[in-house]
């Protein structure tokens, strides 16, 4: 009895059955994964860009200013921060603009200008005369007076003849300094800014060398 092949194998042996290839599952918690993380280097990309958009030139301070000087071009230098929206500060563009205003408050080197520091008034305004007072040291606070300090003149014991102090003195006059030089030949020199109606008893109360300076508020 023959029996039919085909390549040597039978044609009635059992037949092997195909190989299945599996797939591997795609787990829903890895894809949502990979999206949050496509997700957020796109938002990092879009940062990165956006901070070097923001990148601008503004003004900061090169030198001390004192309150109420002036601002010069030599006081300032221009700067390129990124981000500087946030703090407010300067345009480089205003140059022209800031040199005409006043320092609000002493100008730190180093420091972002803000339009918050500056201001159009004088130390002295309306009702107020400038007056310049000689002072012995031991009259004037030991620290150096600054523009924009506030003080008190404080009049001090008449004495007599004989040197004994009379009871009168203790008047009190506020004032704001408005500059001061170093000493000279004894005395320290102080611009004060004192209400109208104060100027000609203080200058009455230096002549006769009874006055003393108080520090209240540094500028």
């Amino acid at each position: 009895m023959s029996v039919a092949t085909r390549n040597g194998i039978p044609l009635d042996a059992p037949v092997a059955p195909p190989r299945v290839v599996w797939q591997r599952r795609v787990r829903p918690g890895l894809l949502g994964l990979a999206v949050l993380l496509i997700a957020l280097g796109g938002l990092g990309a879009a940062f990165a860009v956006t901070s070097v958009r923001s990148t601008g030139s503004y003004l900061a301070v090169a030198r001390p200013v004192d309150v109420g000087a002036q601002l010069t071009a030599d006081d300032l230098v221009t700067v390129r921060v990124s981000g500087g929206r946030e703090l407010r500060p300067v345009p480089a563009s205003r140059l022209k603009e800031v040199v005409k205003l006043r320092a609000a408050v002493r100008l730190t080197p180093g420091t972002l200008l803000t339009r918050g520091q500056l201001t159009e008034a004088p130390l002295f305004g309306p009702g107020q005369q400038q007056i310049a007072l000689g002072l012995k040291p031991a009259r004037v606070p030991a620290r150096t007076l600054h523009p924009g300090d506030k003080v008190l003149l404080v009049s001090t014991p008449e004495r007599h003849a004989d040197g004994r102090s009379a009871s009168s003195g203790g008047t009190r006059f506020e004032g704001t300094v408005i500059d001061s030089a170093a000493p000279e030949h004894e005395d320290v020199v102080v611009y004060v800014a004192l209400a109208v109606r104060d100027v000609p008893a203080v200058v009455a109360l230096a002549a006769d060398d009874r006055i003393a300076l108080v520090l209240t508020e540094a500028a």
